[in-house]
């Protein structure tokens, strides 16, 4: 059984997170999303609402699929994560050059700490470039409208946090 594994904070889950596990659930036979817990980012929402913003999406893509599809919260290294889900397979996507570099640095760490772990990068729809969560909450924060960038259960969620309505 091939397992990928999709890692990230999620804070919150976009739509480019989206393609993203849509795309590698067609590449594997199950695929874990771990949800990082990642202290030093100060996330906007709780490990649990991140844990469950995620599981409200994929219930669809695994039915399209036929994957299976997992949510694992994890605060150890990511490499760690692999070997605790058993998968064999990291999926990073990739919006811009800028996140190639970061992404090759941590290739390089992970192969050498387990090289039996491959990595696999899944370019960003080009509609999905430029979607980064910290954008979000921040266009989110200051009153605009995020629906064309996260599900309508987080726009909700965001809307709820900031306590404003949507223009």
């Amino acid at each position: 059984m091939r397992i990928g594994l999709y890692p990230g904070t999620f804070d919150p889950v976009t739509l480019g997170h989206i393609d993203i596990i849509e795309r590698a659930s067609l590449l594997v036979d199950r695929l874990v999303i771990g949800v990082a817990i990642n202290r030093d980012k100060g996330p906007l929402f709780t490990l649990e609402e991140r844990v469950g913003m995620v599981e409200d999406e994929i219930g669809r893509i695994a039915a399209q699929s036929g994957t299976e599809i997992l949510v694992h919260p994890f605060e150890n290294l990511l490499i760690d994560c692999a070997r605790d889900v058993g998968a064999s397979v990291i999926i990073r996507g990739l919006r811009a050059v800028a996140d190639f570099e970061y992404e090759f640095q941590m290739v390089g760490m992970n192969r050498a700490l387990d090289a039996g772990v491959e990595t696999v990068f899944l370019m960003a729809d080009a509609r999905r470039q430029a979607i980064a969560s910290k954008l979000v909450k921040e266009i989110a924060r200051l009153g605009g409208n995020v629906s064309q960038f996260v599900p309508a259960p987080v726009v909700v969620a965001l809307t709820e946090r900031f306590n404003r309505a949507p223009r």
